[in-house]
């Protein structure tokens, strides 16, 4: 029998963490160590790994150092608050997440593991270039509210490069994009769980501007699956994981709306001030020709997945 691969799982209690602990546990042959100090993760999000003996968890903000005993042979950090209704409360937590990544990388050269870093497309802030290839160096203000997150997401990346090349250690960098489906958070201010949570009360879906600002959605299990073959890769340069089916807020609002079959009607808003991005959408170009990845599942499937589980919570009143 193989020999399981241990891996550190920073951020294992958020949305994306505990999806991708999942994963790596059911289908990767890992055992994990989670990590997380409940800031925006969720105890919920880790109930259902706990029947996993190949899972165990630590109750750690990573901002100060981890003494840990195994081996590990990689380390995911996927620990950050990155949802815009976090970026004025939790700036300083924001911030502090980029002590995380540094004391994550010299853990990882203690043991001598591979790390990968969860990027985001926020370092391309309000690109001027749609779509959004790995080497287009973004337009990001560098003081404005939302620019803890941003440029915490570029230095961390400055991080690992200069780990790197100066240690010559094995590193990876995922840049995420728009991502959705069970588990996120009800009410972080982010567009999807916005529209259906008002949709599946039949309240007016809020719009934020014009509504013609778009965003390319990708269902978790692409995101994962992305990770997943990025880190079995060889690439070492900032890789763009994200679905390039590009749409408006207006038309994705409308979709939530059809598949709740809601009687929920738009409306608009002004925009909040925090410089959110006009477009977003991934070339996903070096994915699909390096790692043969690109995302499978459609958003009308996704979709109806999400809704679901937010209808089975709702009643459950565990995330509202």
């Amino acid at each position: 029998m193989t020999k399981k691969k241990i891996a550190l799982v920073a951020g294992a209690a958020g949305f994306i963490g505990t999806h991708l602990t999942e994963r790596l546990i059911t289908k990767e042959n890992y055992q994990v160590i989670g990590v997380d100090n409940f800031v925006t993760g969720s105890r919920d999000n880790i109930k259902h790994l706990s029947v996993y003996p190949e899972f165990t968890f630590l109750e750690h903000d990573i901002k100060d150092p981890m003494d840990i005993k195994e081996k590990v042979d990689v380390i995911f950090d996927m620990a950050c608050p990155a949802s815009p209704t976090d970026f004025i409360p939790l700036k300083i937590e924001i911030i502090e997440s980029t002590l995380g990544i540094y004391h994550l990388l010299q853990l990882a050269r203690e043991k001598q593991a591979k790390f990968v870093f969860s990027s985001s497309s926020e370092v391309y802030g309000d690109a001027l270039v749609n779509p959004q290839p790995e080497d287009y160096t973004g337009n990001v203000n560098t003081t404005g509210i939302r620019s803890a997150y941003d440029e915490g997401k570029r230095f961390g990346e400055a991080m690992v490069m200069a780990f790197h090349r100066k240690y010559k250690m094995d590193t990876r960098i995922v840049r995420i994009f728009n991502t959705y489906g069970e588990r996120m958070r009800a009410n972080d201010g982010r567009a999807i769980p916005t529209f259906i949570n008002q949709a599946l009360k039949n309240e007016d879906v809020t719009v934020f501007g014009d509504g013609t600002q778009t965003r390319s959605p990708q269902y978790i299990s692409d995101l994962v699956s992305g990770i997943i073959k990025l880190t079995n890769s060889d690439i070492t340069t900032p890789t763009n994981i994200g679905n390039p089916d590009e749409m408006t807020i207006n038309k994705l609002a409308e979709k939530i709306v059809n598949l709740t079959n809601s009687t929920s009607k738009l409306t608009h808003v002004p925009l909040p001030q925090i410089h959110d991005p006009k477009v977003r959408k991934p070339d996903i170009s070096k994915a699909k020709s390096e790692l043969d990845w690109e995302p499978k599942v459609t958003f009308n499937e996704g979709m109806k997945k999400t809704i679901e589980w937010f209808k089975i919570n709702t009643k459950r009143g565990d995330i509202f």
